[in-house]
């Protein structure tokens, strides 16, 4: 092939990984954070803090599923060079978890089954998003891992927009949406579970039809491999993983600790910011959504914003900088909790403003920091270790609003709940200050 001919598959190739962002956002949020899951803690499936709380475990258990499936899956799926099927199956999957989300209705005898369509789509959903993490070193070319990142970034944030502002238009906003649909029974929002199913199906075909596997044959002591033997195996290939960049640079798994935990407080921001302003501050599910797009759109908007203040100050000081006014923000909630919805909607937008840029720069700093030789396997053990304590934000989320329902006796305390994801990024934060950029300056001088 010609170099014009290398450069437009190289082009293509970025773009199909990309438009997998896009294509599965509207699991993100549309069902886990500003639809659906507000729709699942409403008053019809029963009493508030029960309902939330019951929420906050569900993701919970999640968390701990995707920590154990995601190392298994990604290992497997990069040992035999299979990452494109694997990705192709639990996208797919994703598309029927989302689609039978249709038939939860609002009532309290269907808080479980929602519950769990929406646990084992969660779980689908980020081992996918592991994977598709991982593959970011195969179709990035050299030097370009950070533009390309980002461009996937923004495709997502694009695509959760453009998702969210469908909904809104055709079935939340009107009193009769399209197709004659209306609020009775929930109709209005279990049809845009379908939608959901519907786009990303369509959207991640690109993603499938232009990237392909290739395929390598694995050891013969490996395909012996079944259950919990293979469970083993992968985790004992993680810890060898990790004991060799500790060896090479002990600041690299430093901040891949951090990371874990600051990580996790950011995806509890957004992931919990639809019920409370829902139950707490009183938003409409019309107003819940209208929130969502512009926080989706704030959330893109600063992170490219911000992304050249990273490359002034540093990441390190932006992801610290970041999860100051993110603790501080989430201890404002809380305080104001009683305020009118115009605190939720100041404070609400400044940390949506600041989630995407510390996330940004948090794979900025790793591209920095990691020593020569061993992007692919930091970059996989970024991914995995991602999802290492992803069980944490939900559950202290869960813990606070029942410490707050045995404090205040009141049903209505999910904003006690912040302050569990507040515990989460200070634990983040602390552990981020140890992280050494010296490392980033003697790599910029040895250039």
């Amino acid at each position: 092939m010609s170099h014009t001919d290398v450069a437009a598959d190289q082009r293509k190739r970025v773009f199909a990984w990309a438009m997998w962002d896009p294509g599965t956002q509207p699991f993100a949020s549309v069902i886990t954070t500003f639809v659906f899951a507000v729709y699942i803690v409403g008053d019809a499936f029963g009493p508030k803090d029960s309902t939330v709380t019951a929420l906050s475990w569900t993701m919970s258990l999640a968390g701990l599923a995707i920590a154990l499936l995601a190392p298994v899956v990604g290992q497997w799926a990069g040992r035999r060079g299979r990452q494109v099927t694997a990705l192709k199956w639990l996208t797919w999957g994703l598309v029927v978890m989302s689609g039978l989300l249709f038939f939860v209705k609002p009532h309290p005898s269907y808080l479980v089954f929602g519950l769990v369509l929406l646990g084992v789509g969660t779980i689908v959903s980020d081992v996918g998003s592991s994977l598709y993490n991982g593959m970011l070193d195969d179709v990035a070319q050299s030097g370009k891992v950070g533009q390309i990142s980002g461009f996937g970034w923004g495709m997502g944030y694009l695509g959760g927009i453009i998702a969210l502002l469908v909904i809104y238009v055709a079935w939340i906003k009107p009193t009769v949406g399209w197709l004659g649909v209306t609020s009775h029974d929930g109709m209005n929002i279990r049809v845009s579970m379908l939608f959901c199913a519907v786009w990303i199906l369509v959207l991640t075909l690109p993603t499938f039809l232009i990237l392909h596997d290739t395929p390598r044959r694995a050891d013969e002591s490996e395909t012996k491999l079944r259950g919990f033997r293979a469970l083993g195996h992968a985790y004992a290939q993680l810890w060898r993983s990790v004991v060799r960049i500790w060896h090479v640079s002990r600041n690299t798994i430093i901040f891949l600790i951090a990371s874990a935990f600051f990580r996790d407080g950011l995806n509890g921001v957004f992931q919990f910011g639809g019920p409370i302003a829902r139950q707490t501050f009183g938003f409409s599910a019309s107003d819940v959504l209208v929130f969502g797009i512009v926080a989706n759109l704030v959330a893109g908007i600063s992170t490219m914003l911000l992304g050249r203040i990273d490359d002034r100050i540093g990441p390190k000081r932006l992801i610290i900088f970041s999860l100051i006014v993110l603790s501080a923000c989430g201890i404002g909630v809380f305080i104001g909790h009683n305020g009118s919805a115009m605190v939720f909607w100041v404070l609400g937008l400044v940390m949506c403003g600041f989630v995407g840029p510390a996330q940004s720069a948090s794979r900025s700093l790793l591209t920095q920091i990691c020593p020569p030789g061993y992007q692919g396997e930091v970059f996989g053990l970024y991914a995995t270790t991602g999802k290492a304590v992803s069980f944490l934000a939900p559950a202290l989320f869960g813990f606070f609003v029942t410490a707050g329902h045995n404090v205040t006796g009141g049903d209505n305390n999910q904003y006690w709940g912040i302050m569990g994801i507040v515990v989460v990024l200070l634990v983040g934060l602390a552990a981020m200050i140890p992280v050494n950029t010296a490392e980033i300056h003697s790599q910029a001088h040895a250039d």
